[in-house]
């Protein structure tokens, strides 16, 4: 398989530093050969280009949330690229950064292919808006944005209306969400499993809950998006907001491994690995396990 690797180096959406080079240290401990070693040709396209702003002016475009127009630019840049990576027949692999990036991912995918399913790994249901927000960081907003809720301009990033159905989204391993996106999944009636629910029924029926769900659907190209904070605290010390009581390495990589051997995964980001809060790179070689373990099964 050609994959194209993606640097995204953007710390905007968590107004967290240290998310943004998180991408050039996945390459200096050679990311690129790990995923080639599975058999796959990879094409390292280097890192979007992300436009510097003082921290001060991180409202100066809307008052609700930090550093917007930077963060549209980005992810508009960045699903042309993806758009392309798929015209090309190539698979997009998409290294972060932090989360807000997921919105420009699935726009490219969803351009390219229709009724587009996501799978959302992620400690966070990342489905607040601009009036829900409790902070202001927009890595808590794009898979609402991306379903067509909130602000104008992310719903219609790349180009105009929602990117996927909300029947379409799986969220796994949520374990702390906002009042407001708690209001959000029971209004829209989300697939949404809860680690608490997971280490209850099991991976393996979660998991052939997940792979139900979608064959109900019908979706046959799905954009996976993992963030390492869905492990537990004690494992990603180098994340920005780590969550306790999440899953161990062994679970989530059983959990991608099934995910991925269904064959249905057409694009992924890895994101919010933040090397200047890791510590003995603790972080850093989990990221990497994980990172093997899928194009293990891809």
């Amino acid at each position: 398989m050609n994959i194209n690797l993606i640097g995204v180096p953007i710390f905007f959406g968590s107004d967290r530093k240290g998310v943004d080079e998180g991408p050039d240290k996945l390459r200096s401990k050679n990311v690129a050969k790990i995923i080639e070693k599975h058999g796959n040709n990879v094409y390292d396209l280097g890192n979007l280009h992300v436009r510097k702003l003082d921290e001060n002016l991180k409202f100066s475009s809307h008052k609700k949330m930090k550093y917007i127009d930077e963060i549209l630019e980005v992810n508009t840049n960045l699903a042309h690229q993806v758009y392309c990576s798929l015209k090309a027949n190539c698979f997009p692999f998409v290294i972060g950064g932090d989360h807000s990036l997921g919105l420009g991912s699935i726009s490219g995918s969803s351009k390219f292919y229709d009724n587009l399913g996501v799978i959302w790994i992620d400690a966070h249901g990342d489905i607040n808006t601009h009036e829900t927000t409790p902070s202001g960081n927009v890595h808590g907003m794009p898979l609402a944005s991306a379903m067509g809720f909130g602000f104008e301009k992310l719903v219609n990033l790349y180009y105009s209306g929602p990117k996927i159905k909300k029947e379409n989204v799986f969220i796994i391993g949520a374990r702390d969400l906002d009042e407001g996106e708690l209001a959000f999944i029971k209004k829209l009636n989300l697939n949404v499993w809860t680690t608490k629910a997971i280490k209850e029924n099991g991976i393996k029926n979660t998991v052939e809950d997940v792979i139900s769900r979608i064959r109900k659907r019908n979706l046959s190209n799905i954009h996976l998006s993992l963030d390492i904070d869905v492990l537990d605290k004690n494992l990603v010390p180098g994340t920005g907001t780590p969550v306790r009581d999440g899953l161990n390495v062994d679970e989530t990589k059983n959990i991608l491994e099934a995910l991925i051997s269904t064959k249905l995964i057409r694009s992924m980001d890895v994101v919010e690995f933040n090397p200047l809060l890791d510590e003995k790179d603790e972080t850093l070689n989990n990221t990497l396990e994980l990172i093997d373990c899928c194009f293990s099964y891809l």
